[in-house]
């Protein structure tokens, strides 16, 4: 059975002039999925964010949202999707509440009667509540992402795209955004998240997909990627010989790794417990074992060949 995609795109393609930003993109999100869209700066996020939204025409290829192509059917699209990209903007001298009730006016489908308590909802689930009558120059950059996010969720959306949903938060706040996507997620929204934070996207993702240059270099659900990169083994002792001449006999090449270790690829999971035996066996004196397939984060590296920031 097909999977059913909340946004599929097939051949798309943004140049603007001689430079290609987004080149021939494949991308496939499932519904209800929290996707997380990941790659260096200047890798081409943005520009396909702007595609999926209708606010950028591709030089080829095509964007279907929603089971809609894009922009062709913007009308019928946006309303079922909520947006938060390249930080919100409000009007700086009016309420919270205010701004809100601006942005709900101008969505023509959402009735005037049950405007305010669209609003309060929206503020309550973003943590706002105490701050609906303030000024928003008077928020905090947090404040004002959180802002962006209640805007977003004014009416129930099948799709939410967030660009850098926890940008200027403090922890507290980043485990409220984070705790707020999963929960739209349980209730069937398909959240798409385009992030520089890798410990944000393992901690609430369930997909990913991974631009370089341009192109897509990887995608799927988030245990796949992280389990296409090699197991790693390190040993720390002081007994390197003896415990080289162990990881040797087990198939594997190990390499020293500062002092007082060596550690080794291995193409599956190794039997961590055969080996450890073994280098007790040998008379190694073990003062440090470890076994598992790389970090979300090696495993970028490996396949974009720069670092992403694992921490605000």
């Amino acid at each position: 059975m097909t999977e059913a995609l909340a946004v599929r795109t097939i051949g798309l393609t943004k140049r603007f002039g001689r430079q290609t930003a987004v080149d021939r993109l494949e991308l496939a999100v499932p519904q209800g999925a929290v996707f997380g869209f990941l790659g260096p700066n200047g890798s081409g996020k943005t520009t396909t964010i702007r595609m999926l939204l209708g606010l950028v025409a591709p030089t080829e290829g095509q964007a279907v949202v929603l089971g809609e192509e894009m922009p062709e059917r913007l009308g019928n699209v946006l309303p079922r999707v909520g947006a938060l990209v390249e930080g919100p903007a409000f009007y700086p001298f009016l309420s919270g509440e205010a701004n809100l009730r601006r942005f709900d006016t101008a969505d023509l489908k959402s009735p005037a009667a049950t405007q305010g308590a669209r609003v309060a909802r929206a503020l309550e689930r973003v943590g706002l509540s105490h701050a609906a009558h303030k000024k928003v120059h008077a928020y905090s950059l947090g404040m004002k992402q959180r802002l962006g996010l209640a805007a977003a969720l004014l009416v129930p959306r099948e799709l939410l795209v967030l660009d850098e949903p926890t940008n200027g938060l403090d922890p507290q706040g980043t485990r409220e955004v984070r705790s707020l996507i999963r929960s739209l997620a349980d209730d069937g929204t398909t959240v798409f998240v385009s992030s520089h934070l890798l410990a944000e996207v393992e901690q609430i993702c369930t997909h990913a997909a991974v631009l370089r240059a341009g192109q897509l270099v990887a995608q799927g659900p988030l245990d796949e990627l992280r389990g296409a990169a090699q197991h790693r083994i390190e040993v720390r002792t002081p007994d390197l010989g003896v415990a080289a001449d162990v990881l040797r006999k087990f198939g594997l090449k190990p390499e020293p790794a500062g002092s007082g270790s060596i550690v080794a690829e291995a193409d599956g999971a190794p039997p961590a417990e055969d080996i450890v035996a073994a280098l007790v066996r040998a008379g190694a004196r073990v003062r440090g074992f470890s076994a598992g397939a790389a970090s979300l984060e090696e495993r970028f590296v490996e396949l974009t060949g720069e670092g992403f920031d694992v921490a605000e």
